[in-house]
């Protein structure tokens, strides 16, 4: 049967991108930012998933205010990246496993979550940017080294869905692919943080000392982490910081008990705290 072996938390930051495709990832700004990331491109290597399941937020791409759904499963053979007005990012069309995602729309909604099945959507830098900081550059004919499924999940537009459902669909996920029969390693990516604040006063707001106790609690205490509030979020790690209830789908598909792998915080990319963290499960 598939199998999700391990789980990743990582920021998206649109920056990150940009300095990857520009090629100015050893400038002294942006050379810490990489660094952290050495040791997860050599573990993808040897890990080397068949699929990744990513959990990620469109950024008024795909989606806009006529039309927000809470969570948006894409169920399509390939997916696009998105213009998002500079041009699509240079990196490979995002390819799917379609019958194990329609295997997982098909398991969820009769686990009674309400799932949006995209039959056609373009991915921004949401889902892109934790493929490339895990990879490394890739250029538009190469492929990603796994399929991916992608599940969008609204943190843009208020009310965001609550840490307890997103951990609660992560565990959903995981009898999902568990009741797939085909021998798979799937590997899933929770994205989006860590503390920032885009605009009004806080504007640059990070916190760096709630985003490592929130490190901490995903990978000690993943229940007590999912019951922090809208709120919270919203008062310790500025306005955008609620992404990170997106890091709880991820953590709800592994095992209680995880091994972490690595971890990696830098302050600022952009006007962003990146966080990166790799679980994995002990069986």
């Amino acid at each position: 049967m598939a199998r999700i072996t391990a789980g990743v938390g990582c920021s998206h930051v649109p920056a990150i991108g940009v300095a990857m495709d520009t090629g100015i990832t050893d400038q002294p700004y942006w050379q810490p930012v990489f660094e952290g990331f050495k040791k997860s491109r050599e573990w993808m290597k040897e890990q080397n998933p068949d699929v990744i399941f990513l959990v990620y937020n469109d950024h008024c791409t795909a989606f806009d205010a006529s039309c927000i759904p809470t969570f948006a499963l894409g169920c399509a053979a390939e997916f696009q990246p998105a213009d998002e007005g500079w041009g699509p990012r240079p990196v490979p069309v995002v390819k799917n496993h379609q019958k194990l995602a329609s295997h997982i729309a098909q398991s969820l909604v009769l686990d009674e979550f309400d799932i949006t099945i995209m039959n056609e959507m373009e991915v921004d830098h949401g889902l892109t940017v934790p493929l490339s900081v895990m990879y490394g550059e890739k250029s538009p004919d190469e492929e990603w080294p796994a399929l991916v499924i992608p599940l969008c999940v609204n943190v843009v537009q208020y009310p965001a869905p609550t840490g307890n459902r997103c951990y609660n669909l992560g565990k959903a996920v995981r009898r999902a692919v568990e009741s797939f029969d085909e021998d798979l390693n799937v590997m899933i990516f929770g994205t989006g943080g860590m503390s920032h604040q885009l605009q009004y006063k806080r504007a640059g707001l990070i916190n760096a000392d709630w985003d490592q106790r929130f490190l901490d609690m995903v990978r000690d205490d993943p229940v007590g982490a999912s019951q922090i509030p809208h709120l919270e979020y919203l008062r310790e790690s500025g306005s955008e910081g609620v992404e990170m209830v997106m890091w709880h789908v991820m953590r709800g598909a592994l095992d209680e008990e995880v091994t972490e792998v690595h971890r990696h915080y830098h302050v600022p990319a952009s006007n962003t705290a990146v966080g990166h963290i790799i679980l994995e499960n002990k069986a």
